[in-house]
């Protein structure tokens, strides 16, 4: 990607080393407001676009930082997880191309969020994730503690319910879900377009030396 390649060179300096543990780390700090001292932090945190038109601009950013579950157990196997990724992300692409992933995620759900009224970080873990299962397809993890699945196939589960949310969901749904994307066809649609066009090559040649095999006595 020659544009990212540009970005860092001349900025990769800026990149925020460890970013995902700075994330995961506030939103336990969060959680612990929230659950133990009862005191809800998150709905401070929570993308409101009326509470930012009445001058709250710090939601624009701080919707990143609110937990993903209430119960603890969950929590913390969450948090685990999307540092993991996050983690993994970074050690692949290097400090730099992980932020600038991660920013266009959170600018496309903002967008979304402003205009649709809300906005949550789901579907910006989400986009960790179906980025983290396109590079280690194969890579398992152990569903509900016992059962082994490879990461594609939560993925295409994930594409699933994306596509069903497309079809079936309201307006602010379908605005999150694509707003959600934005960075992983930005990152990989190149490369998913490459291998269409390669499949189809194959494909072609195939069916050429298919029909070349049944009509050669004919020639």
């Amino acid at each position: 990607m020659n544009w990212l390649d540009k970005l860092e060179r001349k900025y990769g300096r800026l990149g925020i080393p460890n970013l995902m543990l700075y994330v995961v780390t506030t939103m336990l700090f969060v959680a612990i407001f929230d659950i133990v001292l009862r005191i809800p932090l998150s709905s401070y945190f929570a993308l409101n676009r009326a509470a930012v038109m009445h001058g709250q601009i710090w939601r624009l950013l701080t919707f990143i930082f609110v937990p993903p579950a209430s119960s603890v157990l969950t929590l913390v196997l969450a948090l685990y997880f999307y540092y993991f990724i996050g983690s993994t992300l970074e050690r692949v692409w290097g400090t730099f191309r992980f932020n600038v992933y991660y920013l266009c995620g959170l600018i496309g759900c903002m967008a979304a969020g402003m205009i649709t009224g809300y906005g949550s970080n789901d579907y910006l873990n989400l986009s960790l994730f179906l980025a983290f299962a396109y590079l280690f397809p194969n890579h398992e993890v152990l569903l509900f503690f016992i059962i082994p699945i490879k990461m594609k196939y939560l993925a295409y589960l994930d594409w699933a319910l994306f596509a069903l949310s497309l079809i079936f969901g309201s307006w602010a749904s379908r605005a999150a879900v694509i707003a959600s994307l934005i960075n992983f066809f930005l990152f990989f649609g190149p490369d998913i377009w490459h291998r269409i066009k390669m499949r189809r090559g194959n494909d072609t040649q195939r069916n050429f030396r298919k029909y070349y095999r049944q009509n050669r006595n004919r020639w």
